[in-house]
This record gives C-alpha cells, sequence and structure tokens, in this order.
C-alpha cells in the first residue's frame, strides 16, 4: 500500500526540479498521446520543442516566440503576486478583454487623427480597464468577503459578452460592410503597437514584461510591502500580528494583477491582433495560471515559463500545419504541463510510503 506522509519541511530539491520533472513526463505522456492519434512521436515532439528555435525555418519562427510570450509574461507577474498572498484571481483573462476594449476604444475615439499621444493614452486606458474590472472581485472581497475565486472567473463571461456586443455595435468598423469588429488599429502609426526593430518581434507589450518582471523581483525581495504579500501567504496569523492588513493587500494584489492583464489586452489588440473581435480573446489569461506556477511564482521562473508556454504555441502550429496533428490535442498537451507540474508539486511537502497491508 501506499501511502502519503507529510514531511517537517518543504523539500528545496523537489521545489525546484518539480518543474523540469513535469516538463519530462508531458513530453513521454504527449509522446503516447501523439502516438495513440497515430503520429511519430518523436517527431512530434522534437517539431514542439526544436524546430521553432533551430528548425529550417527558425529564422521566422524565433521573433513568434516573443510575441506569444510577453502578454503571457505580463498576465502572470501579476497573477504571481496574489498567488504568493493566498489572493486568486482566475479572472485574468476578463481583465485581458476589458483592457483591451478600453485602450481600443480610446485609440478609435481619436479617429482618424494622428498624434504622437494617442498611444500613450491607449496603454492607460488598458491599465486602467483590466484594473477596474479587478477591483469588483477585490471590493466584493473586502466588503462582504465574498470568494474572489467565483467572482472574477465569473466576470469572464461577462467580459465575453461585452467583447461581443462592442464588435457588433458601440466599436464595429462604420466602413466594414454590416461584418463585426472594429477598424484596424494597425492601419494607423498612432494607434499600431508595431516592431520596435523591425523582424525580431520586440514590441511594446515584450518592454513592459520585461519592465514587470524586474518590477516584481524589486518588490518581492527588496521592498516592505512584498515582504508582507510573502508573509501573508506563508503564515497569516503572524502576518496579522505583525501589523499587516489583508484588506490593502487584497485591493494592491488583484488591482495590479488586473492592471498588468489590461496592459497585455490593450498591447495584443494593438499589435498581433490588430482589432477588436469577437474571438479576440485566446486564452492567455488561463494559460498564465500555467506560466505562473511552471515558473514557481518567481518572476526569472516565470519569464523562462513564459518561453516554454510561447514554444509550445508555436510548436504546436507547426506541428498541426506539418503533421496534421489537431488542435485539441496540442490543447491536451499544453493542459497536461499544469496536471504534472501539480501532481509532482504534491511530493514538495509529501512524500511516498511503501507499506504491506496488514492481514487481519
Amino acid at each position: 500500500m501506499i501511502r502519503l506522509e507529510r514531511r517537517p519541511q518543504p523539500s528545496r530539491g523537489w521545489s525546484y526540479a518539480t518543474p523540469a520533472v513535469a516538463v519530462l513526463a508531458t513530453m513521454l505522456f504527449g509522446g503516447l498521446l501523439f502516438a495513440a492519434l497515430g503520429k511519430n512521436p518523436v517527431e512530434a515532439i522534437r517539431t514542439i520543442f526544436w524546430d521553432p528555435i533551430f528548425g529550417e525555418f527558425a529564422f521566422f519562427y524565433r521573433p513568434q516566440l516573443l510575441v506569444k510570450g510577453a502578454p503571457l509574461v505580463l498576465i502572470a507577474i501579476g497573477l504571481s503576486l496574489g498567488f504568493r498572498a493566498g489572493i486568486w484571481n482566475i479572472g485574468a483573462e476578463g481583465q485581458y478583454i476589458v483592457g483591451a476594449i478600453l485602450g481600443a476604444g480610446i485609440g478609435l475615439a481619436f479617429y482618424p487623427l494622428e498624434a504622437w499621444y494617442i498611444f500613450p493614452l491607449m496603454v492607460m486606458g488598458g491599465a486602467l480597464g483590466g484594473w477596474a474590472w479587478a477591483m469588483i472581485p477585490a471590493l466584493l472581497k473586502v466588503r462582504f468577503g465574498t470568494n474572489e475565486i467565483l467572482v472574477s472567473l465569473m466576470l469572464v463571461y461577462v467580459a465575453e459578452q461585452l467583447l461581443a456586443s462592442m464588435s457588433l455595435g458601440l466599436l464595429r468598423n462604420p466602413e466594414g460592410f454590416g461584418f463585426p469588429g472594429s477598424r484596424n488599429l494597425q492601419q494607423s502609426p498612432s494607434t499600431h503597437n508595431a516592431e520596435l526593430i523591425a523582424g525580431s518581434g520586440m514590441h511594446w507589450g515584450v518592454v513592459a514584461a520585461m519592465i514587470a518582471v524586474i518590477f516584481a523581483y524589486v518588490l518581492l525581495n527588496r521592498h516592505l510591502l512584498g515582504y508582507q504579500i510573502r508573509l501573508i501567504g506563508e503564515a497569516p496569523r503572524a502576518a496579522r500580528f505583525a501589523g499587516v492588513r489583508p484588506a490593502r493587500l487584497v485591493l494592491f494584489c488583484l488591482g495590479t494583477s488586473g492592471a498588468l492583464a489590461g496592459l497585455a489586452g490593450l498591447f495584443e489588440v494593438a499589435g498581433p491582433a490588430g482589432q477588436i473581435s469577437i474571438d479576440f480573446n485566446v486564452g492567455y489569461g488561463f494559460t498564465a495560471i500555467i506560466v505562473a506556477f511552471l515558473g514557481r511564482l518567481h518572476p526569472v521562473g516565470i519569464l523562462l515559463a513564459g518561453g516554454l508556454m510561447a514554444l509550445t504555441y508555436i510548436g504546436g502550429d507547426i506541428a498541426q500545419s506539418r503533421m496534421g496533428l489537431p488542435a485539441a490535442a496540442i490543447q491536451v498537451f499544453q493542459g497536461m504541463l499544469l496536471f504534472f507540474l501539480l501532481a509532482f508539486d504534491l511530493l514538495t511537502h509529501f512524500r511516498l510510503r511503501f507499506a504491506r497491508t496488514e492481514v487481519a
């Protein structure tokens, strides 16, 4: 019989090894999944993890890693602050959508004016939109003690309805022949989040993601507020005795998380996506949860995890086009990462004990 025995102290070795073991397990079981679908598992894994970086057309795919990874890192950094404090924001997808709507709305309000200040205003609008959407569960939790997981998650579906409404109504392109969707923000230099260096994939969203990583690292390791965030997550009672005010941290963590998710939405809609449309959101808010835990809620770890997840996105697209793998199989493959991460994370706090079953 196998039983779990709680460790006196969490295992530091398993804590660091879990992400690598989870990736290896994902490769193994993902390969079995691809084999069951009739595909060569070795070729599929090689296509996903090797070709985007070292393959024949890597010069084209490498910049896409920054494009895909930036919003994931930006959102995951915000989520990690709350997760460390025991505040569970599951609604980053909704904050991402509302940030994109408000930021794009500001840019479209100035159409066809060309001016240098429009894009900065859009950036502020994107952050404000995400922040405001996140403050709904924050204020409800502080005032009425509601569960932020349920409220933030339900607000995702409200945001999706809002997105559909804006695409079909207020923000619809009047010259779009009745088709849903806004004007294309890429067609105006004042509203376009263009590449800063041609062919590199580097845009303002990538810059913001790097700044967020540095900000989070300094906050958590060099600032009293970061210490309070870590303390209330690890020892809530001790934090209260030390004078930490939980309500203040709830507002700060959820507000910051929402603002970063809103920024990610703005940079995406003004850059790669180009317009507000019904299917604008592609699940970055949910995938960022995997990135945050894969990076062990550490800013540098999240940066690396964001790159890895972006690799599965790009590699998955290549595998779909070359090998005919279904999109659902790639999504299951990405979901395996979180499953195995949580499964092996159990060994950080528990050890396995093998014992014989005693016969009465």
